[in-house]
């Protein structure tokens, strides 16, 4: 059994084939899956999905990128659906630095305002990282993220800022990079997580893992992450599977 718990089923990319791809991912083994909506489009495709499936959950909250363009009544609206019996996590937010649509004064306040609404909601909170991860820790720190606990999700830096993470009762996920051949961070982390502290997941359709990598992703290619996780730590690949698993339905409360 696999628990991917970073899929984007509700983008557009899988408009022609959902259910097909959902029926692969059932083949290769994965159970149970997050949706995450991460604005004003995808927020109700990825209720919408949950709603329909049963091995389906939803995480609502977003992204830095877009953070400009949020309000408050965005912000009330993810509060009041974070309500919804199949919303098991507030997010993604965070800082992403590589893009310059929102300028980071306006993203750590959006950032701010999401913890402390999971805060509110008793919801864990999923990171979006991107060449910031110094600025996350510090906010997580000074807002008390540890309260609400969390992933680091899709965790592509040093293995320096895993005791922080940790510390703070975040998880550390890992995706398609640790596949990647050049990619030697996330190799790092893969070995020295704590396994009771360790997820995966795909991003699809985005980070497809090698072989796979410059195609779409889909959550099929999650065991393709948990075998390298395996190969990576030298134990088998049905420990990684079944860590992973627990670790996410204790996170999620499911």
């Amino acid at each position: 059994m696999l628990f991917d718990t970073h899929v984007h089923l509700n983008v557009q990319q899988f408009d022609e084939d959902r259910d097909e791809v959902m029926d692969r991912a059932r083949e290769a083994g994965v159970e149970k899956m997050v949706v995450v909506g991460f604005d004003r489009e995808t927020i109700p495709k990825a209720l919408s999905l949950a709603e329909k499936h049963d091995h389906i959950y939803a995480a609502v909250g977003w992204h830095p990128v877009d953070a400009i363009d949020m309000t408050e009544q965005d912000l009330d609206w993810i509060e009041e659906l974070a309500n919804h019996p199949k919303v098991v996590a507030i997010g993604e937010m965070g800082l992403d630095y590589h893009w310059d649509k929102s300028p980071k004064d306006v993203q750590k306040s959006v950032f701010r305002q999401q913890i402390a609404l999971a805060k509110r909601v008793n919801l864990p909170i999923i990171i979006h990282n991107r060449e910031a991860t110094e600025d996350i820790v510090e906010i997580l720190k000074e807002e008390n993220a540890a309260e609400t606990g969390g992933i680091m999700h899709c965790y592509n830096d040093s293995a320096e800022y895993i005791q922080d993470c940790l510390d703070m009762n975040f998880y550390i996920s890992l995706g398609g990079p640790v596949t990647f051949k050049n990619a030697t961070l996330p190799k790092e982390v893969a070995k020295v997580v704590p396994l009771d502290r360790l997820l995966i997941e795909t991003d699809c359709p985005f980070l497809a893992p090698h072989p796979n990598r410059g195609k779409r992703n889909e959550p099929a290619y999650v065991k393709l992450v948990a075998e390298k996780i395996a190969e990576l730590r030298d134990i088998t690949y049905e420990e990684v599977a079944r860590a992973t698993t627990e670790n996410a339905i204790k996170l999620f409360r499911i």
